[in-house]
This record gives structure tokens, sequence and C-alpha cells, in this order.
């Protein structure tokens, strides 16, 4: 099949590139650690020029190669590329927000090969607390793309990462989404605090310790918050309770239920109602596994997984942006 885009999951510390066919198949794809933060820094020569510049050698390397055969070809990227610190900041794009919305805001850059790199928005959610996200639109666009036209009535959709994205989808619109810092609190705390001193890492997935943390954040003793039960991941060690190889994955436990209580109880205010919707979960698979787990002990009952959601994404947005034809199903 013949190649009808470059699509670009660029974001802070590594570079997805897919070269789509029609209906945004994949027919060859690349991951680099080239992220926005970590940029090649070795100049070579493109396009006959020699270039220093970050942004262009990562371009180059991830999908030099396939513009040489077709020049052609459009590229669109999503992801930290549009932030302040990007190649070229593309402007949040105000919730409500939808494939059209987006299409028609992308950002472009010209790169040195003479060919336009066109950027998506991320989105922005304006209240007292203002919320944005960058990347996960385009993810979530791309799991519309494979639902009923019903199913996408009224959706939430989880993104779990170091930034958790819990995503609300009314009439294919992101209308409202929270943010969760779980993984980047995870990290921290084991890295470089005293809960870390006694945690053993590298053993196998404990489940039986992860269980025990999502309850004691669903328990009487996580009405207090996860500021104080965080503190048990220490206490139960040094009173012979929890392992050192078991520590951290009950504090992995302790801090997803405590995003997903909040979660269950911000659902059944926004929602006026007990019972809670279904979910798709997008991302790395043994992540969701464990948000999976977790989302059935809060009385989350139907959790699918969604895959390839980015490029599916990324070919939408160039459809509706004009990069790309439409083409009847044969």
């Amino acid at each position: 099949m013949l190649a009808q885009l470059i699509a670009l999951d660029w974001g802070t510390t590594s570079l997805r590139a897919y070269k789509l066919a029609e209906g945004g198949q994949v027919l060859e794809q690349r991951s680099l650690s080239s992220g926005i933060m970590q940029l090649p820094e070795t100049a070579r020569v493109i396009n006959g020029q020699l270039c220093a510049d970050g942004f262009e050698l990562a371009f180059d390397e991830a999908c030099g190669d396939w513009l040489d055969a077709q020049p052609e070809l459009p590229v669109i990227a999503c992801g930290m590329v549009g932030s302040a610190q990007g190649w070229r900041e593309a402007a949040y794009c105000d919730t409500p927000a939808n494939v059209a919305n987006l299409g028609n805001s992308l950002q472009t850059v010209r790169s040195l090969r003479g060919v336009d790199v066109h950027i998506v928005p991320g989105v922005i959610q304006r209240s007292t607390l203002p919320n944005v996200m960058r990347g996960e639109e385009t993810q979530v666009l791309g799991v519309l793309q494979n639902l009923p036209a019903e199913a996408g009535a009224d959706l939430l959709i989880g993104l779990p990462g170091s930034h958790s994205k819990w995503v609300e989808v009314i009439d294919g619109r992101i209308v409202h989404f929270d943010t969760f810092m779980t993984g980047e609190i995870f990290a921290v705390l084991s890295e470089h605090s005293i809960l870390g001193r006694t945690q053993q890492r590298g053993a196998s997935f404990d489940g039986d310790a992860f269980d025990r943390g999502v309850q004691t954040a669903l328990s009487a003793d996580g009405e207090i918050g996860p500021l104080s039960t965080v503190f048990s991941a220490r206490s139960l060690g040094l009173t012979g309770e929890l392992s050192a190889g078991a520590q951290p994955d009950y504090l992995s436990g302790l801090l997803i239920g405590h995003e997903l209580a909040a979660l269950a109880n911000v659902q059944r205010r926004r929602r006026k109602t007990v019972h809670l919707p279904s979910i798709i979960l997008i991302g790395n698979a043994q992540l969701c596994s464990r948000y999976s787990r977790a989302l059935d002990a809060c009385g989350f009952a139907r959790v699918t997984l969604a895959e390839q959601a980015t490029e599916r994404g990324l070919w939408q947005l160039a459809l509706a942006a004009g990069l790309v034809a439409a083409h009847p199903s044969r």
C-alpha cells in the first residue's frame, strides 16, 4: 500500500514516527529517544546545509528516509512538540473540543527539507484551576474513530501515566478532564523520600500488596487522604507487615486507589447518580492492567483497553485539516 501520511507522536522523552496508508493503516513505525527535552546534539548536513538544531536533527532521523522516497508526504505531529518548549508553539484550543476544532487549528513549521510539519494544538479547560493536555487529545479522538456513533455519546476515557488524565466525552467532544499526578508522585516518593529507603525494587508484581494499597485508600483509614496514608508504606515495613519487595506495589496501589476514589466521587457528583460510567483505557499495557484491577475494586465494572489510539487520532486530524483525502469504503 502507498503511504499517504507521516504522523509523529513527539513527547517530552520520546518520539514515535508512523508511516500511514489509507484509513490510517500503519505501514511502518519507529521509536526514538529524541523527546523535546533530550534532542540530538551532533550537527550534520540536512538538505545541503550543516544543521545543529535538535528538532531538525530528530525530525530527519525519524522520517528523513521516508521523505527521500516520497517528498510529497504531508506530516502531522502531536504532543509536547507544540508546547512553549517545543519546535513551534501551537496555542491550546478551549473545551469543548472535537476533531474539527483541532484539525482547523494546526500550527505549521517549515523544516529544512522544505516540508511543512503541522502541529496539533493541545486542549485547555478554563476554570478556577485550569487544566491542560497535549497529546492525550489526539489519543482520545483516535479511540472515538473506532466506536459506534452512539458509544461516543457519553464516555469516560482514562490515560494512566505520570500525569493521568480522565477525559469526559459527550457527542464526540472533549467537554471536561481531570489530571492526577499519580505516576510522578510515585516516582518522587520512591526515589527522593524516606519511603524509598526501605523499598526493594525490581521484583515481580506483588498483586496482594497492590490490592492492599488500593483497599487502604478506599477504607475508612483512607478518608483522611493520601498525605496521611502514604506514611503506611513505611510504617507497615517497620512493623514487619510489609516486606521490602512488596512496598513499591503497595505504594502504587495506595496512590492509584486514592486517585480512583477521588475520580469516583467526582463522577457521581457531576452525573448526579450512584452509577459509574464505563471506561476506556489508553496507554502502557502493564500500567493499564494495574488500573483495571483498581477500577474494578472501586466499582467501575466495565473497563476496556484501546489500541493504536495515537496514530488513529492523527489520521482523523489530518483528514479534518485536508492533509489527506477521505476515500469511501470499498
